[in-house]
């Protein structure tokens, strides 16, 4: 899981075409992420919950939290004077993912959030772009090196997410050649556990 934020004092300094990540073409994101990136007038931070984490003893709103909050600490100096952002809420109560991600900032801010603020604000869009771009490089380079070691017919993982077709067949594909879950997945991911359940069935099926 990636989290990421985005400051900028004059938001016309954000490139054009700015929107929800969810709405756009990978090549779209990718341009907008380098530009960011690039730019003088914008600073970029970016947080990882890998996997071990996510199987451990969190909750996702917790750990989302936490992404949230380390990415803020990334643009905010530890000295500064509270500045103002605002968030796209990763929790039913906005006032209260708001609050919990400003409470575990490393810098002191003042954070607002709404649900659907990465279609209604354009910093936040862009936030939402980076941490995507994000996931994406991450999964492709996760794919090249399933590739490499356990052969190309185990390095297609597809979207990585769980009603992505193409990632079930990897874990099926890598669960029946390995007798194992690869260490890139969610072991407490609904879908691996299904994944695991028909794998077992199978084997007593032929025993």
């Amino acid at each position: 899981m990636f989290a990421a934020a985005v400051r900028v004092s004059d938001s016309d300094a954000l490139p054009a075409g700015i929107a929800d990540s969810k709405r756009l073409a990978p090549k779209r994101r990718e341009r907008i992420a380098a530009e960011l990136r690039d730019a003088d007038r914008i600073a970029v931070g970016v947080a990882e919950v890998p996997v071990e984490r996510i199987d451990g003893d969190e909750d996702m709103n917790t750990l989302t939290v936490a992404a949230h909050a380390e990415a803020v600490g990334e643009v905010v100096g530890p000295d500064e004077r509270a500045p103002e952002g605002i968030a796209d809420a990763g929790d039913t109560s906005e006032e209260r993912f708001a609050r919990r991600v400003a409470d575990r900032a490393p810098a002191e801010v003042s954070l607002t959030a709404e649900h659907g603020a990465d279609d209604e604000y354009a910093v936040v869009g862009a936030a939402s772009i980076v941490a995507k771009v994000e996931r994406d490089a991450h999964v492709a380079t996760l794919a090249d090196r399933y590739a490499d070691e356990y052969g190309p017919e185990l390095g297609d993982l597809g979207s990585g997410y769980p009603s992505d077709s193409t990632t079930r067949e990897f874990l099926e594909s890598f669960v029946a050649a390995e007798g194992r879950l690869p260490d890139c997945a969610r072991r407490s991911w609904s879908t691996c556990e299904d994944v695991l359940a028909e794998a077992e069935q199978s084997g007593l099926g032929e025993f």
